[in-house]
Parts: structure tokens; sequence; C-alpha cells
């Protein structure tokens, strides 16, 4: 038996939807940390508000990728049945959900953004400077909210190549508005952070007209008319709680686990939060095709289950599973090795900041491994075979009793100062001490058959 599949359409699909995606987050990332860059010219303090008061992004955006991730194990099934009235019926629920969504998070972030910075810091310096950010920025919550999720639907059809072109503009768009608004160029005021705010505003704004246009007017493959966002009927409801709420609440308690995590680091220092922040965007750096490749997993692999072919789909399981390893080896490998050069970008930080970071990301390279091939596995070939119960339970259970108990506990022995033991990269590690063993109950899941799952309707 071949350890990979001979399978040619099996690459072309798999590469077709995962290097577009990978591109996609390469540019997102290069805009984060051109953001990173350009704020943290301004200075420790404004790089640490700014990156507190993302946190509740990255919440939100866990929300929105539970939602979309959701509609693609459902999108994914169906398109291998080719049942493209279902598949209409579920961008519908998905574009409702999220709006929903999107505009209450965005309303309570503006009427109380005093409350919500609060929660993830106590600095007064940073407070101030995270909450004259977050006002603005919430606006862009809604506009990233459905385009992301339209994208993310798209591709469960495979249809791809409008991600490049909004990653493209957005980076663009983005950059030119940090330059002009940031610093204050072209005759404006220099706005600092607020002008960070602004400019992720207008790209979010920019991506979102794209992706309306290119889905009612540009792709073919599905016809969509406005109203028919507003329609899908009671079994389908019935299907995407059933099928998707799993996936939402799995994305958000982890997201929650994050918040936690921030809430415990913005308990520490200021070269803490700053260094993290840092190491975060370059490790998000490291993950690109992994997320990549889990996003064609979650299609080939739903398109196999859609249509009953279960050999085909442990064939391919088996052929994905051992390139997710070798790209986490590789990209831990690089982390380790050039992580000297993106911190090397960050002019105007203290100097105990860098060396910070550069401890933090040694020991993020080695969890990229198992990062890689867990992560890819549970959001890519688990969620696309119908198994993403087991994904939630891993997930709540890793974090709420292994993740959260021991990053406090560290944290708590670094401020009260118990050991020498007790430091700041320990504290880090604890956040990611869950990626150094999630991999083996990956790799014991996919032995069996109970994680294939159809859970379309005929």
């Amino acid at each position: 038996m071949s350890i990979l599949t001979k399978d040619r359409s099996f690459y072309k699909t798999m590469f077709t939807i995962a290097l577009p995606v990978a591109l996609q987050q390469l540019i997102s990332l290069a805009v984060l940390m051109l953001d990173n860059v350009m704020v943290g010219s301004l200075g420790d303090i404004s790089l640490s508000a700014v990156s507190q008061a993302n946190q509740v992004t990255v919440f939100f955006t866990f929300f929105v990728r539970g939602i979309s991730g959701g509609a693609a194990l459902l999108i994914s099934q169906y398109w291998g049945k080719k049942d493209t009235g279902r598949i209409k019926q579920i961008f519908a629920m998905t574009f409702i959900t999220t709006v929903i969504l999107a505009g209450s998070v965005t309303l309570s972030v503006f009427f109380f953004p005093d409350l919500v910075v609060k929660f993830f810091s106590n600095n007064t310096d940073i407070l101030s400077e995270a909450t004259s950010y977050i006002k603005i920025a919430c606006f862009s919550y809604i506009l990233f909210a459905v385009s992301d999720t339209f994208i993310a639907m798209l591709r469960c059809v495979e249809i791809v190549k409008i991600t490049f072109i909004v990653s493209i503009i957005s980076f663009f768009t983005n950059l030119g508005g940090n330059y002009i608004l940031i610093f204050g160029k072209l005759g404006l005021p220099a706005m600092g952070v607020r002008g960070a705010a602004l400019a992720t505003v207008i790209a979010r704004g920019t991506e979102l007209i794209i992706v309306m246009l290119f889905f009612f007017k540009g792709q073919k493959k599905l016809s969509v008319r406005v109203k028919d966002l507003f329609y899908a009927e009671k079994p389908m409801w019935k299907d995407f709680f059933r099928y998707g709420i799993p996936v939402i609440v799995g994305d958000v308690q982890w997201g929650l686990v994050g918040v936690v995590k921030a809430v415990i680091i913005g308990r520490l220092t200021v070269e803490m939060m700053a260094a993290v922040s840092i190491t975060d965007v370059v490790m998000q750096l490291g993950l690109i095709f992994a997320n990549g490749l889990a996003a064609g997993a979650c299609v080939i692999i739903g398109k196999t289950v859609g249509v009953n072919d279960f050999a085909k789909t442990k064939e391919y399981s088996r052929s994905i599973e051992i390139i997710f390893a070798a790209v986490g080896i590789i990209m831990g490998l690089l982390v380790f090795t050039l992580r000297a050069f993106p911190v090397s970008l960050y002019s105007n930080i203290s100097q105990q900041t860098k060396d910070l970071a550069m401890q933090l990301l040694a020991i993020g390279a080695v969890s990229l491994i198992g990062t890689s091939y867990h992560m890819a596995c549970f959001t890519g070939i688990n969620r696309g075979a119908g198994d993403s119960r087991f994904v939630f339970l891993v997930d709540m259970i890793c974090g709420w009793l292994v993740v959260v108990p021991l990053s406090a506990l560290a944290a708590a022995g670094y401020l009260n100062e118990w050991h020498p033991l007790f430091t700041l990269p320990l504290v880090y590690l604890c956040t990611r001490i869950d990626q150094c063993f999630k991999w083996i109950i990956a790799l014991i899941r996919l032995r069996g058959n109970r994680w294939i799952r159809n859970v379309t309707r005929d």
C-alpha cells in the first residue's frame, strides 16, 4: 500500500484550495505585522495597548470562524452530492447568524469600550490608548464577519480566486491607510493608534464591497439573488444547529481560553505584553500553510463522505496527515532559525522586550510542530468528516483543565516570586502546553472509523 495517494485529483483539489488560502493568510499577516511595526514605532505602550485591544478582535474572529466552520462541514458534504439548493440555504443561515452576532458585538464594544478594555489590562496608560483604538476598530467587525464568512463558504465549493484578490487589495489599502493616518501624511493630522483603527475599518469595508460584487455578479457556480440570503427551510436550520453548533461552541470556547490567557498576560509586565504581540504574529505566520491545507482537507474529505466513499476518505486522510506533519517540522525549524529577523523590525521597543520575544519564539517554534499536525487534522479532516463534537470535547478539556490552570499558576508564581523557576517564558510555555500533546490525540482518533459521519439529507 502506498503511503501517499496516487490520485492526481486529490493533489489538484488540495493545492488549488490550499495555496490561495495560504497566500491570503500570508498577506493578512503581513498587514498585521505592518500594523504592529508601525504602531510599535510609537513605543511599547502603544504596541501593548493595540495588542490588548485586539484580543477582542481575536475572540470575535473565533466566533466568525466557528460559524463558517460549521457551515463548511455541511457545505463540503453537500458539494460532494452537488446539491446546490441546500448549499444556498446554508449560505443564508450563515449570513443571518453572522450579521446578528457581529452587529451585537459592535454595539456592545462601541458603547462600553472602557469595560471591555479593563477586562484585559489594569495598566492605566495602556487603558487610555486601547480605548481610543477600539472605539473606532469595532466598526470593522461586521464588515470583516460578512466578507470572511462568504469567502470561507465559497472555498467549500472550490471557488478560491477571490481569496487572493481580496487579500492583495486589502494589503495595499491597509498599508496606505496606516501610513497616512498613523503618522499624519498628505496634510492630515497624525492620529496614532486611532489612525491604525480607522485604516482597518477602511480596508475591511473595501473587502466587503469586492466580495459582495463577486458573489452576486462574478462567480457562476451558484446562482444566488439577494433574497436567497434570507430563506432556509426549517429542517436545514435544524441540521445547521445540530452539526454546526459543536463547531461554533468549540471555536468560541477556545476563543474564551485565549481571552483568559490574554487576561493573565495583561496582568504581567508591559514588556511581556509587547513580546507576546510580536510572537503571536510570527506564530500565525508559521501556521499559514497548515491553515491552507486544513481548508483544502475539509473540502476533499467532506466531498468523499458526502457520497459515502469511505475507502477514499481514509486513503486521503492518510496522505493529508503525512503532509501536515512534514509542514509542521519545516515551519518549526524556519521559525526557530529565522526568529531574530521579525524581532529586528521593531526598532523603537526596548531591548528587554526584544530579548523576551526571542525566548518566546524559541518555545513557540518547538510547539509549532504539534500544532500544525493536530490543528490541521481537527479543523480539516475531522470537521470535513462530520466529527465536530469530538474536536469540541478535546479543545474544551485541554483548554479549561490544562492550559488555563497551568498558565494562571505560572503567572501567580512569577508575580509572587515563589521560586526562580517561575519566569515569563514559563508562563508562555504553559499557554501553549496543550500543543505539545494534542497531536497524539489526533493521531489515535484517525486510526479508527468513528470519525467518519455523513451529515447530509437525501
